[in-house]
């Protein structure tokens, strides 16, 4: 019993240990992988400056020397050997001078270094050439570097010596890549990829066959999907996306801190998503609002309550009604005491405009010592009027008899306004209102989410987890 327990004690740290070595080797091979995806870019940089790497790594790129080019060297390398050992004026070395220059007529006319966009080089050489002989003809240049009157004239020593330092190495890069019988380059970086890659099959194996085990409600096919990361290390092809079973690796082997990088793309999932869905939402709960109304069914639903689909009341009441009633009871109670003076204003305006009119109201205000009656008359007649006014609408929602006549007269009310409402033109002009209405607030909706509105939420939701956390 004591042994099993020593052996879960050491399980976790096992396992950790693990997980660290698997990472470890995960890593290493996305550096081969890297390394074999920029090989052909950098191979000149390892050619000049590592060349023992260029020499171990060429085969597995089924790299060798270029035909061409390789001639093309070795006869000049001949022509120095022919030089140091009968001259520049002898026939050997004419005939050799002869022959570059029929090979560099076929360096310029095939361009063997096109393979593998590699043109750029030999324009390069082009351009020193022309300019050590100060010709503008690429053709003529070269005939010119390789004859016997300019190397005499210049120097052969000298020339050649440039040839080595400046155009050789540059003509040594260029390279042929054999290809395979379905026309693509032979590549043999999976034989070093493959060894890694049995390894990460027994590993996610055993992953899967333990995931499974530990939830018996798993099936394979989710235990697999559990750590669809994984897979990415078995690709043959698009071997780069092994960066993300890498990094995912590393962060749980905890060799890798990633978690502001989780932090951040978490704020920007969350930003980006709610505001999408919170959008989505809200322009569906308009639209839905806008074909409501164009079908007519708001009018249907709040002037015939009986018509209505199966719908739920709570308090067993309608509530729009005790919204109109109470509406009516903070303008009777609140609203009237507060705008009487208002009120009485506008009655005094009628009774003097309607009293201009009547000629007795004229005689009045001509008769000595009664020229101020009328305005007075008018305005006491005017307050009686607002104080009673008010004074009444408040009796009437307070005695019974009054309440009912209220009620009657709402209820008359309503339905001569449903009547006058379910006209055409009412009703079309009253929906097409609506319309533009819910129009604008979703407008203004988009455009609040738009400039940022989502990113104060979301900022304001991490505040508070941070605070919960400390």
């Amino acid at each position: 019993m004591s042994l099993s327990i020593s052996d879960r004690q050491k399980s976790p740290h096992q396992s950790n240990w693990l997980n660290k070595l698997i990472a470890i080797i995960v890593l290493i091979n996305y550096g081969l992988v890297l390394f074999n995806l920029t090989y052909l870019p950098a191979r000149n940089f390892y050619w000049q400056i590592f060349p023992s790497v260029t020499q171990l790594y060429d085969p597995i790129k089924a790299i060798e020397p270029h035909r061409e080019t390789q001639s093309y060297l070795e006869r000049v390398d001949q022509l120095q050997s022919q030089i140091e050992q009968t001259g520049l004026s002898s026939p050997q070395s004419a005939a050799l001078l002869n022959e570059l220059q029929i090979l560099s007529y076929r360096l310029i006319e095939d361009n063997p270094f096109q393979a593998g966009d590699r043109s750029r080089i030999l324009a390069k050489i082009e351009t020193e050439v022309r300019i050590r002989v100060g010709e503008d003809s690429v053709r003529d240049a070269f005939a010119i570097f390789w004859s016997q009157d300019y190397l005499n004239q210049a120097g052969w020593q000298q020339e050649l010596n440039f040839f080595n330092t400046e155009l050789k190495p540059l003509i040594e890069t260029n390279y042929y890549r054999d290809i395979d019988r379905f026309g693509q380059f032979i590549d043999y970086f999976w034989l070093i990829d493959l060894p890694f890659v049995i390894l990460f099959a027994l590993d996610i194996i055993i992953r899967t066959y333990r995931l499974s085990r530990r939830n018996p409600d798993l099936n394979w096919l989710e235990a697999i999907l559990r750590r669809w990361y994984d897979w990415f290390l078995l690709l043959p092809l698009a071997r780069w996306l092994r960066i993300i079973p890498v990094s995912i690796r590393l962060y749980q082997a905890k060799l890798l801190n990633l978690e502001p990088v989780r932090q951040q793309l978490n704020y920007d999932f969350a930003i980006s998503f709610a505001e999408e869905l919170t959008e989505l939402v809200g322009i569906q709960v308009i639209d839905q609002m806008q074909d409501y109304v164009k079908q007519g069914e708001l009018a249907r639903w709040l002037f015939h309550p009986d018509s209505r689909d199966p719908y739920i009341q709570l308090n067993n009441r309608n509530e729009a009604k005790a919204i109109a009633n109470r509406l009516v009871s903070v303008s009777v109670h609140d609203v009237l005491p507060q705008i009487q003076s208002d009120l009485e204003a506008l009655i005094h305006y009628n009774l003097a405009a309607t009293f201009e009119q009547l000629a007795v109201y004229q005689q009045l205000k001509n008769l000595p010592g009664l020229s101020h009656l009328p305005t007075q008359l008018t305005e006491q007649l005017a307050q009686n009027l607002s104080q009673t006014a008010c004074k009444t609408a408040i009796h009437a929602l307070e005695d019974p008899e009054g309440t009912q006549l209220t009620k009657r007269l709402f209820a008359r009310f309503g339905d001569v306004l449903e009547t006058e409402l379910q006209k055409k033109h009412n009703l079309n002009d009253l929906e097409a209102l609506l319309v533009d209405l819910l129009e604008e607030i979703k407008l203004n909706y988009v455009r609040k989410i738009s400039e940022g509105e989502m990113t104060n939420i979301v900022e304001e939701a991490d505040r508070l987890h941070r605070s919960l956390r400390r």
